[in-house]
């Protein structure tokens, strides 16, 4: 191999996988104005990198004042769900290459729940909702002497439905919710339907009056969003259909 040929081998090794990419961020401080704006910020980074990875390289190198939720940073606990390029999505999932980088990449809040400041939403009706529908085993008479035993086919019901990170992607992607806060929202349905169809749970026409209420479950128009919304691949509607069957029917 000739050296000119070894020198570009070498040229091409040590090319910085790194491009500049605006982001486009709706902020928010409502102890500045009462009005949203929006801010571009230029940002050298690979494109392999995560969404997360550029907010954390604008608020440590260039607005420290920026302002969004994060925690695990790998997909399990759901707590950096924001709009990206019009789509809910988790930042942490979210590669940056993904995103057509030649272009602004705009990150806003969720929508249909409050902005508190910048990309943080208030939660506290999303998890009012979520309270509601009772998600946790209801049994009666006397504590077990051992473990309540379920078959792999009773457990593969209702499997979909553990796998809710309540993120919040789906609900503040339903349509309904954005025009009325007072629907259950598909979250909170998703985790009626994980304990409504558990064999060993006992209140599952309590849950199902609970959500045969007037912002409950007939509010859905099966849409589709909240499926398409949904960071963990669960089949929202799906179990939403599966609900109001059940009130129908009363089997479950």
């Amino acid at each position: 191999m000739s050296t000119a040929t070894l020198d570009k081998v070498e040229a091409n090794s040590q090319a910085s996988p790194y491009i500049k990419v605006t982001f486009r961020l709706r902020r928010f401080n409502p102890e500045v104005s009462g009005e949203a704006t929006w801010q571009d910020f230029e940002v050298e980074i690979d494109p392999k990198e995560r969404v997360l990875d550029a907010l954390h390289k604008i608020k440590w190198d260039l607005d420290g004042s920026l302002t969004f939720r994060r925690s695990c940073a790998h997909g399990i606990c759901g707590s950096d769900a924001m709009r990206i390029n019009g789509r809910n999505r988790l930042a942490c999932k979210t590669l940056i290459k993904d995103l057509n980088p030649g272009k602004p990449i705009t990150v806003e809040p969720i929508k249909g729940l409050t902005v508190l400041k910048d990309l943080v939403v208030d939660m506290e009706p999303f998890f009012q909702a979520y309270r509601d529908v009772m998600p946790f085993l209801i049994t009666k008479g006397n504590e077990p002497t051992r473990e309540r035993r379920q078959s792999a086919e009773d457990r593969e019901r209702f499997d979909d439905t553990t796998k809710c990170i309540l993120c919040a992607a789906c609900t503040s992607s339903c349509p309904v919710f954005w025009n009325d806060g007072q629907y259950f929202g598909p979250a909170a349905i998703v985790n009626a339907h994980r304990f409504i169809f558990d064999s060993r749970d006992e209140a599952g026409e309590q849950r199902l009056e609970i959500l045969n209420d007037k912002d409950g479950v007939w509010r859905c128009r099966t849409t589709f969003n909240c499926t398409d919304a949904c960071p963990r691949g669960i089949e929202v509607t799906k179990a939403i259909q599966e609900v109001k069957r059940a009130l129908i029917t009363r089997r479950f």
